[in-house]
C-alpha cells in the first residue's frame, strides 16, 4: 500500500464470509459513534459488503464529524450520514430506526482530569441508546482494557475470566458493558460485546508507535512489553459478523490477534527493516494486559492479514512519511491513566 486511497480501499474490501452474512441479516444499519478512529472504514466495509450482497440495506453513520473529509469519504461510499451530538437525548430520539446498531462511541484519551466527562460517555450513554433502539439487535464495541494484567505464559484473558479494570477509564469501559447487559436482559435485547485490543492502520496503532520510535532514535518504553494486535479491517469485520451472534445476556467476544507479540522483539524487527538499533527503555514486567483470542478465531479464523504483513506496510509507511493521525495509543500505560 502506497498511499491512503489503496489503504482505505484494501481494508473496506469485503471478504466472502461478510458479503455472504449480509444476505442473511435483515435490516439497515447505523453506525453509532463514525466519526472516530475505526468507524469510518467500519461503515465503508459495510456498506460495500450490503452492495455486494445485492442486499438494499441503508447504512446510517452518526457522529459530530467534526474532521469533514470523513463525512466526505462516507458520503462518497454511498453511507448516509447525521451530524449531531448523541449526549443530547433528543437528537437521540430523533435518529432513525435500524435493525442493526453498531456502538463505536467512547472516550478515552484526555480522559485522566475529565473524569465525569468519561463516565457520562462511557456509561450513562449507552443506558440511552439501549433504550431507544430496544428493538434493534447490537454489536457493542469495548476494549480488552475490562480484563486485569495477566502473566504472558497465561496466554491472556479468555471472555469467561472475571473482569479487573485499571484506572476510571477501564472501569468506565465495563460501566458501558454492564449497562448494555442490563438493558439486554431487560428487553432482551440481542447484544454482542466486543473486546478489542489493539486494531492496527497504518496510520495508527501500537506497530506504528513503535515503529516511529525506532525510526526517530527515540528510547522506547518496555513497561507493556507485550500486547496483541489485529488487523483493523479484519476486526471491523470480525466486529460486523458478531451480529450473527447477539443474544440476551450479550455474547462476549475478543477480537484481536492470535501471537502475544513481544515489544522488544517487534522493535528490533523495525530495526532490521530501517537499519536502525532500537534504543529501550526499562525492562519488561512478568505481566501485560493480554486477551486470548481462541473463541474468535474458532467463530470466524485466524486474521486475514499476517503480523510480518503490517510490520513490513507499517515500516514502509513510516520511512515514507505517509500521513498519520497522531493519536498515539499510550499501550505502554500501566497505571490507567489516560
Amino acid at each position: 500500500m502506497r498511499n491512503v486511497h489503496e489503504l482505505d480501499q484494501f481494508m473496506t474490501t469485503p471478504n466472502g464470509p461478510l458479503i455472504e452474512m449480509m444476505k442473511r441479516i435483515p435490516g439497515d444499519f447505523l453506525i453509532l459513534g463514525a466519526g472516530g478512529k475505526m468507524g469510518v472504514s467500519l461503515a465503508t466495509l459495510a456498506k460495500r459488503s450490503a452492495e455486494e450482497a445485492g442486499a438494499k440495506k441503508k447504512v446510517v453513520a452518526v457522529s459530530r464529524f467534526s474532521d469533514a473529509a470523513a463525512l466526505e469519504q462516507l458520503t462518497w461510499a454511498g453511507v448516509e450520514t447525521i451530524s449531531c451530538d448523541l449526549m443530547n437525548e433528543s437528537n437521540v430520539l430523533n435518529l432513525p430506526d435500524a435493525e442493526n446498531v453498531v456502538y463505536m462511541v467512547g472516550m478515552k484519551f484526555g480522559s485522566t482530569n475529565r473524569e465525569a466527562e468519561t463516565w457520562a460517555v462511557n456509561a450513562y450513554l449507552p443506558g440511552l441508546i439501549a433504550r431507544r433502539f430496544r428493538r434493534a439487535r447490537f454489536a457493542v464495541f469495548s476494549s480488552g482494557n475490562v480484563y486485569p494484567l495477566t502473566s504472558v505464559e497465561s496466554g491472556g484473558c479468555r471472555e469467561k475470566e472475571p473482569v479487573g479494570p485499571i484506572g476510571e477509564y477501564a472501569q468506565s469501559v465495563l460501566g458501558r458493558e454492564r449497562i448494555f447487559e442490563y438493558f439486554s436482559q431487560k428487553y432482551q435485547i440481542p447484544c454482542s460485546i466486543i473486546r478489542l485490543n489493539y486494531a492496527i492502520d497504518l496510520r495508527y496503532g501500537v506497530l506504528h508507535d513503535v515503529a516511529q520510535k525506532v525510526f526517530a532514535r527515540k528510547p522506547l518504553s518496555l513497561a507493556m512489553g507485550y500486547v496483541n494486535v489485529i488487523w483493523q479491517g479484519d476486526a471491523n469485520s470480525m466486529a460486523l459478523r458478531s451480529l450473527e451472534f447477539a443474544k440476551a445476556p450479550p455474547f462476549i467476544l475478543n477480537v484481536t490477534g492470535l501471537e502475544i507479540v513481544s515489544i522488544r522483539k517487534l522493535a528490533e524487527r523495525f530495526g532490521e527493516l530501517f537499519k536502525i538499533t532500537p534504543v529501550f527503555e526499562g525492562t519488561e514486567a512478568e505481566t501485560a494486559l493480554l486477551s486470548d483470542a481462541t473463541l474468535c478465531s474458532d467463530l470466524f479464523g485466524v486474521p486475514s492479514v499476517r503480523l510480518e504483513e503490517m510490520i513490513r506496510w507499517t515500516a514502509f509507511w513510516v520511512q515514507e512519511g505517509l500521513p498519520d493521525l497522531a493519536k498515539p495509543t499510550h499501550f505502554e500505560t500501566r497505571d490507567g491513566k489516560f
